[in-house]
């Protein structure tokens, strides 16, 4: 296998964009559990650090200690920007409305290539420059919205830091495509639980809650996790951040759908914006390397 590939091209797309699904139901989960944000993380950080882990095992089974044991800078590093990116993309959602939230972390393409142009050097393509051009478009008509409820300062600032951090995570993870990147990211929800105990009340959550936030670990954040750690590897750096970019329109639309938060008119014009930028861009790639493989 090669980076090259355009076949491992196309399963990193796919990997990153179910990863991106799945990311999309915490506004779901966010709204229907009714512990306190703190207790949430800390329940939903090991509940999905432990099932990262237990993957890793099962699929190193022999080498995984050696693995563990051979863990530096690069893996703690991606360990934190998760933690971090885990945290602050929960609360921001939890501070305001999971629309605005969505929207402020539209920009993480362009806070990507930027990060990875700065820290490895690794240029975006023209095609990803246009597609994320036309993305900022949808995001900027879904910023106009004066009707709609604006949200906290605090859930706003946290959908930065967000932002910020899931940028770093990709590029980390780009640059050191060689590095086991499972263990760091079990280690990174469990990094989040230990952040949060001294503000959490575990012993207060229902059994209801308990069992929202079990799903919640497991499908929106190990899966999400795994298939975003495998498919990162294959595609660029900014790519892989403008694929995520799937979680803007969907998050708010579940929550639309099933619990009836009602988006403005102007996130329901700008969204499909977005969408067409990232199928766009998908499909010319998809294109382009079906291209290079019959001329080869």
């Amino acid at each position: 296998m090669t980076l090259d590939d355009p076949r491992q091209y196309r399963l990193g797309v796919l990997y990153v964009a179910i990863s991106a699904l799945a990311w999309s139901t915490s506004g779901l989960f966010i709204r229907t559990i009714t512990a306190d944000l703190m207790t949430m993380l800390f329940w939903r950080g090991l509940v999905s650090g432990s099932c990262v882990l237990m993957l890793f095992f099962y699929m190193e089974r022999g080498a995984a200690l050696t693995i563990l044991k051979r863990m530096r800078a690069p893996s703690f590093m991606a360990m934190f920007f998760s933690a971090v990116s885990m945290i602050s993309g929960i609360g921001s959602m939890y501070y305001t409305s999971v629309a605005d939230a969505m929207v402020i972390y539209a920009t993480v393409p362009f806070v990507t290539a930027g990060v990875a142009y700065l820290w490895i050097g690794e240029k975006a393509t023209r095609a990803t420059l246009i597609a994320s051009a036309v993305a900022i478009c949808g995001v900027l008509v879904m910023l106009v919205d004066s009707g709609g409820e604006s949200g906290g300062l605090l859930g706003k600032g946290l959908a930065v830091v967000m932002t910020i951090s899931v940028a770093a995570l990709a590029t980390v993870m780009r640059k050191y495509r060689g590095v086991p990147m499972l263990p760091a990211m079990a280690g990174s929800a469990w990094l989040c639980s230990l952040m949060t105990f001294s503000f959490a009340a575990p012993l207060s959550v229902s059994a209801s809650d308990m069992g929202l936030i079990v799903v919640f670990g497991i499908v929106q954040n190990a899966f999400g996790l795994i298939l975003y750690t495998a498919g990162s590897r294959r595609v660029p750096a900014a790519d892989a951040s403008l694929l995520t970019s799937l979680e803007v329109p969907l998050t708010p639309l579940w929550v639309w759908l099933i619990l009836g938060e009602t988006p403005s008119a102007a996130t329901m014009i700008g969204g499909p914006i977005v969408l067409a930028a990232l199928f766009g861009h998908i499909f010319h790639e998809v294109r382009r390397d079906r291209t290079v493989v019959v001329a080869s």
